[in-house]
């Protein structure tokens, strides 16, 4: 999982790294459910016990930042310490590393990062840089030169050899966005409350505590807001305003990186026009070869999109884009991603099945996300977290699948000892491990 420093004197004084990511945003920052969470999540201190939503707790807080005392989380029969820190107000953090050892159900519970894609990623191309921030290593950049090449290095031989650093590709930055705000994550609560919104709300949001290449990510992502026909014009100039820094300067086109729910994408006189809901008067223009390649790279993503209509599914774009002279904005690069209604992330539709069972069920779970790993397979599909005291992990088998991945995923369920879910999507689905709490 990825690091984020706190602040000295946030930071708890026995360790030099600090959280991860998710220990260093507020316990309760996942999306459409802060009302039940700050209920659900039970915290010791000053020989009381005290919910997020207490009035007084912001006091208590205030004194135990000043003393260094320490809240226990009391999801577990013996607690857990957490520590406080203030970033506006006064906030419940985890202490390093203690993600796993939370009850499944707790807000603050993250599984280890070997679950995900994200692990390998960790301390290399997803850097700690201080006060709850974090720095990404990207393979794309943030400016393009008009009409000039890179210079060359000089000639020679190098007198040094450098190891290779990870680098995140846009996909694994638009994974990192979407776990960072929680759409991964399901609870009950969320149910129906997952719009366009939200969407905004809480990826500008997270981007705040992430650079990219040395500039803050807030200030480069732009997420639509949620169309209202009254408030259009409004909208307009205010995005005109975020996407302003795309404006060409001394030869140089800086780039702005866009998301969104994909809509369509059609033939222009010269160029494609990609359009994105809730941005209906902007589409995103887009060279016939770049579309070409688009197609190559997400056939399948496309065609279950096209397939389902827009009624199960979403396909989010994010997209690199730079100001086209004053006719608007021109893609350099993208990528799609599949998702839920409730934009829960997705690797195709044999998982929108197992996802929108759970969700039906009224069961709380996790989606492991790839990143930049070579496949899916190496992770579970989803993690159930309300079985028991430590997640099951859910795993999809299909005759579709490529011969490597489905022995990697026969090796993965092996390896969980027989405590692992399994369904061959070519049969009915097993029914889940009953909640604990109707055991």
């Amino acid at each position: 999982m990825a690091c984020a420093n706190s602040s000295r004197a946030d930071c708890p004084a026995s360790t030099s790294w600090c959280a991860t990511w998710s220990d260093a945003v507020e316990t309760t920052a996942l999306p459409c459910d802060l009302d039940a969470l700050g209920d659900a999540q039970q915290f010791a201190l000053y020989g009381r016990t005290w919910s997020l939503n207490d009035p007084e707790f912001q006091h208590a807080l205030a004194r135990a930042h000043q003393t260094g005392d320490r809240p226990r989380c009391l999801c577990t029969p013996a607690g857990l310490d957490m520590y406080v820190a203030r970033h506006q107000r006064y906030r419940v953090k985890r202490l390093p590393d203690s993600g796993p050892q939370h009850h499944p159900t707790c807000p603050s519970y993250e599984p280890d990062g070997a679950c995900s894609g994200l692990g390998p990623l960790v301390g290399d191309a997803v850097r700690d840089a201080g006060s709850d921030r974090v720095e990404l290593r990207v393979d794309f950049p943030w400016v393009r030169l008009q009409g000039r090449a890179v210079p060359p290095g000089p000639p020679g031989e190098r007198g040094e050899v450098a190891n290779p650093r990870a680098r995140m590709s846009l996909r694994a930055v638009l994974h990192y966005l979407f776990e960072r705000a929680g759409f991964n994550r399901w609870t009950p609560a969320m149910a129906g409350k997952r719009h366009q919104g939200v969407l905004h709300k809480y990826l500008m949001e997270v981007a705040a505590g992430i650079a990219v290449k040395g500039v803050p990510l807030a200030d480069r992502l732009y997420v639509p807001e949620r169309f209202d026909e009254r408030r259009m014009a409004e909208v307009a100039v205010r995005r005109s305003e975020k996407l302003a820094i795309t404006h060409p300067q001394d030869g140089c086109a800086p780039m702005a990186l866009m998301v969104g729910d994909f809509k369509c994408c059609e033939p222009g006189d010269l160029a494609r026009r990609l359009w994105i809901r809730h941005m209906p008067d902007l589409p995103l223009l887009l060279a016939p070869q770049g579309w070409q390649r688009l197609v190559r790279v997400h056939r399948p993503l496309l065609e279950a999109h096209d397939a389902d209509g827009g009624r199960r599914l979403r396909l989010v774009v994010a997209a690199l884009v730079r100001a086209h002279r004053s006719l608007g904005f021109e893609i350099d690069t993208a990528c799609l991603m599949l998702t839920s209604r409730d934009w829960i992330p997705l690797e195709g539709l044999s998982e929108l099945t197992l996802v929108e069972a759970l969700v039906a069920q009224q069961r709380r779970f996790f989606k492991p996300l790839r990143y930049d790993a070579p496949t899916a397979a190496l992770f579970a599909n989803a993690l159930l977290l309300d079985a028991g005291p430590r997640p099951v992990a859910l795993h999809l088998l299909s005759a579709f699948m490529p011969a490597p991945d489905r022995v990697a995923k026969e090796h993965l369920v092996q390896a969980d000892t027989g405590s692992a879910w399994v369904w061959s999507v070519e049969q009915s689905m097993p029914q889940f491990p009953l909640p604990a709490a109707l055991r």
